[in-house]
């Protein structure tokens, strides 16, 4: 490929169903003073010490039929399979604006193996970090999946082909297949970008499925993807629910074990909690009230915490 060349957008055919309406609702509004919202967590941001080790991970050596995976942090992860590496919203910036990253990445991005595709959920800048996706190696080979209206974002990444989809809409290649599925949340650069899209992934390759949520409140959907689908893992966020409000567009661990559940997955796995503060609850709250309720649920069996920068087989 012509490294001066521009990658080709694929988009899928215009169709005539819209986005349902509610969706289209559930910015949040600015219902909260700077003074004592805002302000308040930027100040602890800058406040709190980043912890976490930061070391070189170890990556298996993956046999066909196996997956192995790594948290980088928030909603960042390594997939790994024998033929392919796949990167789940990169993000690896020490500070996003004013928020300060509380615990270290996982790993450097001169640790990664050679990645073969990129998956965005959607374009926050939380889970689309653009610098982070230039400093990745192997530019102008790799392919970048990414919801309805968000390809023009994806430009001069360095990516050698951006692939649009929409829920439900998949993208086979070399015998992997992708699949955005639906979720509750907004998918908005900025303030008036109501046109791009957001939602979630089905992973599926050599037998195995994994699937991440990106961001999302409770829905009935998950209904749908279950009986879909029926992953083998569940990557589901866990935090950022705190105010109530924000309910409408997260989901806190109560509803995280719900949504396992209806999705008849094996293992669940939480993320989006712990790197940046989002929202009021304690920073260690999401993860030691997952494992209250799923100790009470008599599921604690299936719940696989991964520490940022370990990878584990699955």
């Amino acid at each position: 490929m012509n490294p001066n060349l521009s990658p080709e957008i694929s988009r899928p055919a215009p169709k005539s169903r819209r986005i349902p309406r509610s969706f289209k609702e559930l910015t949040p509004s600015n219902h909260f003073h700077p003074g004592t919202f805002f302000y308040e967590l930027l100040w602890k941001g800058w406040l709190t010490k980043r912890t976490g080790r930061r070391h070189r991970p170890q990556f298996p050596n993956v046999d066909p039929g196996q997956a192995a995976l790594t948290w980088i942090g928030h909603s960042s992860f390594l997939l790994q399979f024998s033929d392919m590496n796949a990167l789940v919203d990169p993000n690896f910036a020490n500070w996003l604006f004013l928020l300060k990253r509380l615990r270290h990445a996982g790993c450097k991005i001169e640790d990664l193996p050679k990645i073969d595709l990129v998956l965005i959920t959607h374009a926050h800048f939380d889970h689309f970090h653009r610098p982070s996706i230039r400093k990745l190696d192997g530019h102008h080979f790799r392919t970048a999946v990414v919801p309805w209206g968000m390809g023009d974002l994806a430009l001069g990444l360095g990516f050698g082909r951006i692939v649009e989809l929409r829920w439900w809409e998949s993208f086979e290649h070399r015998g992997w297949k992708v699949t955005l599925t639906p979720s509750q949340h907004w998918g908005a650069r900025v303030l008036h970008d109501k046109h791009r899209g957001f939602g979630g992934y089905l992973i599926e390759h050599q037998g195995r499925s994994i699937y991440h949520a990106g961001d999302s409140a409770y829905n009935p959907c998950f209904k749908e993807i279950g009986a879909r689908t029926r992953p083998e893992v569940a990557l589901l966020p866990i935090g950022a629910y705190y105010p109530d409000s924000f309910r409408r567009v997260h989901m806190g661990p109560d509803e995280a074990l719900t949504v396992f559940q209806e999705l008849q997955a094996q293992w669940l796995v939480p993320m989006h909690y712990g790197t940046f503060k989002l929202s009021f609850e304690h920073v260690d709250e999401p993860l030691r009230w997952l494992r209250e309720l799923t100790a009470t649920a008599g599921l604690s069996h299936r719940l696989r915490v991964l520490e940022e920068g370990v990878p584990e087989l699955f």
